[in-house]
């Protein structure tokens, strides 16, 4: 084969290659986009970019080749589409985050520090200090759990169910599956963090009863300072058995994206 032929030859593979990358890159973006810990304002964009690209680059040698790309509405229905698969499967992780950052919330309510407020970084708006302990405690069992491996399996998974360029022909799925699971996470961050709002009730009742009887008894000095040391007690205690619930949400979670492609 003489140079020029071979140039040539090189140079459409580059070029298909690199299509190919592009096409698998659009849903998995997507996904990042959404995805805690990966999205905000605490990620870089070209991180975001280079986590993408990386992944596209290493599915996109396992998939069948895409459609070809052309200015036309067609093109533009298909990067439509795989935008919006990919927003909804890291929409059902992203929920899941949302129900540690709801029970922070419930139990700061709890133990008074509702008022003690800080800038999130992921988000950029303000939310209790305790809702993002709750937040980081969900990310650090997201990765100790092997979750990241599991979503790059559940992307390669969706790929299969659901090819580049196969239209979303009566799959409803996507509009049912996400207000299904909220419900779910809802559930889970008040199951949560039930048992130390319970305990710190009958703290708070406690003090009502004896600030009753005592009138001189400042229920305020008093008992928000129990009321927090309690509460810091029964966080440690409630980590300690955080794992098995967390699990069980993140497996409700990738369930429930593997249903926005059967």
């Amino acid at each position: 084969m003489d140079p020029v032929t071979l140039t040539t030859a090189t140079g459409v593979n580059l070029f298909a290659l690199l299509g190919t990358v592009l096409w698998t890159a659009l849903r998995i973006g997507a996904t990042v986009m959404v995805l805690p810990m990966l999205s905000g304002r605490g990620m870089p964009v070209r991180a975001r970019m280079m986590i993408t690209l990386a992944l596209a680059g290493a599915l996109s040698t396992l998939l069948p080749t895409p459609p070809a790309a052309a200015v036309d509405a067609t093109t533009f229905i298909t990067v439509l589409r795989e935008i919006t698969v990919g927003v909804a499967i890291g929409m059902m992780l992203r929920l899941a985050f949302e129900a540690g950052r709801f029970a922070g919330e419930l139990v700061s309510q709890g133990m008074g520090l509702s008022f003690a407020t800080m800038a999130d970084p992921l988000s950029g708006a303000s939310s209790p200090v305790l809702a993002q302990w709750f937040y980081l405690a969900f990310g650090l069992l997201f990765f100790a759990l092997d979750a990241h491996l599991a979503l790059v399996e559940l992307l390669m998974g969706s790929y299969q169910t659901l090819p580049i360029g196969q239209p979303l022909v009566d799959r409803h799925d996507l509009l049912a599956a996400v207000p299904g699971f909220f419900g779910t996470c809802l559930q889970a961050g008040l199951l949560l963090a039930l048992p130390v709002m319970m305990a710190l009730l009958a703290v708070n009742l406690a003090f009502g009863v004896l600030s009753r009887a005592a009138s001189a008894l400042n229920p305020i000095a008093i008992g928000l300072p129990v009321a927090l040391v309690v509460g810091l007690l029964l966080i440690g205690l409630l980590m300690r058995h955080l794992q098995a619930p967390v699990e069980q949400l993140f497996g409700d979670a990738f369930m429930a994206a593997r249903g926005l492609t059967p």
